[in-house]
């Protein structure tokens, strides 16, 4: 469980600060350290010297974060190199304003007291909840004035802890596209209408404020309706989607009041300034605790590398970031100053060509160096969690939970390349950290996305709950430069991406457990364990090397329960693939897609096991792959497994192209492969032929630390 949330009367109670249990000490303070408070029940008029109010009232703990930095830096001005401590006590910390720490703040330390758990919030609650009857349906309702004003629209709200539904039709599941009234010529080029299939829609006076959220390739577009002709049963939309539909494309409506039909849900109406919210059965009006995101971002790390100015030796420790959210403007000129540098979509498109990049994180940094996150909670959030940007460096994330998020969890580096030494993101760490239930506005996001960044280690994290990739690393298609090299992905455990587990089916195509882009010299992918994951049209494969992937080693790792492979290569060069097992791919188990004139892998020394679909997929022409000394074994085959075709060659002729001349069709023997335990019984061919044992049991987040 992560927190749970008091906006009612009795907060004060429920979220009170430490002060109000114990009396502790003043702070230690020292001509070179010293240590401010901060309590709910505290007073920024008082010094924060102390962590609970003093016996006459008259002095103690900060009541805000930002009246502490304020302190921390007076303190610290005098002397840079002082040692600042801020310690956050229990309860929830709401902020006006996204706060901004620069190279001033270097060595600051914000820490939760002792084993506290202080929220920094960018949220707002809503109150005055009363109950009415609409439409026969028992419902709560709250004004929301600055909604009306246009000053404030959110896309979700937290009920009693826990994440509501913006209404939506269906409840559960898809709608599909029946077809488009005209087709696009260039796949890049986005529809505003198309074709509904007879009963999903009809038209409504709230319709116009909703709008359909629409699966596409390997991205969502949130598209505005703006009308609907019931008699040709086109729908009409605001936006264009990110790429061109096609029949059969998944899609549901959101913010209708006529999907409001389930407890949990709630529909905002933009013009009156009104939430409607269907209460759980367990809910009571009385003690309803909501929140709603105000803040696109919470916190703002704001070095200046191109001028020298960086923020050193930060350390957050034991806090909990929530509720802020970042959605499509309506015109670029409205944004924060600050965001302005985030990628746009194109011209009234409603989304992102991959991976939901242009969503900014709830932390966002530049200029960030040697500092550390550590024992964090990052939740309840509607973007990225995490962003480390341009010339960040040496960083580490530690021993951090992400969950609950509208987008994905942690951004390294940029899209772009950068000249300067100061200006490159290198040398950062992810580990022990724990990603998952992501994508709940935009469903392409990652968990960890890896962009022109080299020299970074990822290693023993778990990420699961995606609706795309688990970790994306690169951003260059093709051959052209590239700054993602060195970098290792070691130890981690990513499954359950595509279709979660709570058994929704898939809706994206194109994606991987581990997804690269461009020349990555040096990379390596080692002692992974990859599974359950699945694509809609295509591509739910393990490990997937994408345009122009090269210099990559993928080794001792376990792949399992794929849809259309354990191991996919759409082109690229110098890969090296060895000593993995891929197993029970349902469609096929091995792909390559284009071939070129350039050698694109080694694959040797590898297990695939299955037990459907075929074993190669996709073009193996010209034969510029190198694939030898592996073991294959159909279960179906298990009376005469000479009947094993690859690519539609028997393994005699398949040898005649120089492929697999020391390659085996033979039993590897696991222990028990129908519970994915992949251990070797004595006398297994694999250990004979030299396979080395890979022992899962380091992997993920909660391996030993």
């Amino acid at each position: 469980m992560f927190f749970r949330i008091a906006c009612t009367a009795l907060a004060g109670l429920l979220i009170a600060g430490c002060g109000t249990r114990t009396m502790y000490p003043a702070a230690e303070k020292t001509n070179r350290s010293v240590v401010f408070f901060v309590a709910t029940n505290g007073n920024d008029a008082w010094s924060g010297q102390l962590a609970a109010a003093g016996s006459q009232h008259d002095d103690g703990p900060f009541a805000t974060l930002p009246r502490a930095v304020i302190a921390a830096r007076k303190f610290k001005s005098g002397q840079p190199n002082a040692n600042v401590t801020i310690r956050l006590c229990s309860g929830i910390y709401f902020l006006n304003e996204p706060l901004v720490l620069t190279s001033e703040d270097s060595g600051l330390q914000i820490a939760a007291f002792r084993n506290e758990q202080p929220i920094i919030s960018g949220g707002e609650c809503i109150t005055n909840w009363k109950a009415e009857t609409l439409n026969g349906k028992l419902l709560w309702t709250a004004d929301v004035p600055e909604v009306k004003a246009g000053r404030w629209m959110f896309h979700e709200l937290w009920v009693n802890g826990r994440r509501a539904m913006r209404a939506r039709q269906p409840n559960r599941g898809f709608f599909a596209v029946e077809s488009l009234p005209q087709k696009s010529t260039n796949w890049m080029h986005g529809h505003t209408n198309f074709v509904f299939q007879a009963g999903d829609l009809k038209a409504s006076p709230s319709l116009t404020n909703a709008e359909v959220v629409i699966m596409d390739r390997w991205v969502e577009s949130r598209l505005p309706i703006t009308g609907i002709d019931e008699a040709r049963r086109v729908v009409h939309l605001g936006k264009r989607s990110v790429f061109s539909l096609e029949p059969g494309d998944l899609y549901f409506v959101e913010n209708a009041f006529e999907a409001l039909d389930a407890p949990g849900e709630w529909y905002l109406d933009p013009v009156v300034g009104k939430l409607f919210y269907a209460p759980r059965p367990d809910e009571r009006l009385n003690r309803v605790e909501a929140i709603a995101p105000r803040l696109a971002q919470l916190i703002r790390l704001e070095g200046e590398p191109e001028k020298g100015r960086l923020i050193e030796r930060l350390r957050f420790n034991g806090l909990s970031f929530s509720h802020a959210e970042w959605c499509f403007p309506e015109r670029s000129e409205n944004r924060d100053d600050a965001l302005k540098l985030v990628p746009e979509p194109r011209s009234g498109v409603g989304g992102f060509g991959q991976a939901a990049i242009g969503v900014p994180a709830a932390i966002q940094g530049n200029g960030v160096c040697d500092s550390v996150f550590e024992h964090c909670t990052f939740a309840q959030l509607g973007g990225y969690a995490l962003e480390l940007a341009r010339g960040c460096r040496s960083n580490r994330i530690e021993n951090c939970e992400f969950t609950d998020l509208g987008a994905g969890g942690i951004k390294i580096g940029e899209t772009v390349i950068r000249s300067k030494a100061s200006d490159q993101t290198v040398g950062n760490v992810i580990s022990h950290c724990e990603i998952q239930d992501g994508g709940n506005l935009f469903r392409s996001a990652v968990g960890i996305w890896i962009g022109q960044s080299a020299n970074n280690q990822i290693v023993h994290n778990t990420i699961y709950n995606f609706y795309y990739t688990g970790i994306s690393v690169g951003w260059t298609w093709g051959y052209g430069n590239s700054s993602a090299t060195n970098n290792l992905f070691a130890f981690n455990h990513v499954h359950h991406l595509g279709a979660k587990t709570d058994g929704e089916p898939p809706a994206l195509s194109d994606m991987g457990g581990i997804y690269t882009l461009g020349g990555e010299s040096g990379t390596r992918i080692v002692n992974n364990l990859w599974h359950d994951i699945a694509g809609f049209r295509y591509g739910g494969w393990g490990i997937y090397f994408d345009e122009g992937s090269s210099g990559i080693l993928a080794e001792s790792n376990v792949v399992y329960r794929t849809t259309h492979g354990g191991f996919h290569q759409h082109y690229g060069e110098t890969n090296i693939v060895r000593n993995n097992i891929f197993a029970f791919g349902r469609d096929h188990q091995i792909q390559r897609t284009r071939s070129e004139n350039r050698i694109a892998f080694i694959f040797t020394n590898n297990i695939v096991y299955f037990d459907t679909g075929r074993l190669l997929a996709g073009n193996w022409q010209n034969d510029r792959f190198i694939i030898d000394g592996n073991i294959y074994w159909d279960t179906r085959l298990r009376t005469n497994f000479e009947d094993l075709k690859i690519d539609n060659k028997t393994l005699e002729q398949w040898r005649l192209y120089g492929h697999d001349n020391h390659s085996l069709i033979a039993d590897p023997m696991f222990v028990a492969p129908e519970r994915y335990d992949f251990r070797f019984k004595a006398g297994s061919p694999a250990l004979e032929r030299g396979f080395h044992p890979i022992d899962l049991r380091g992997v993920g987040s909660g391996a030993s630390r």
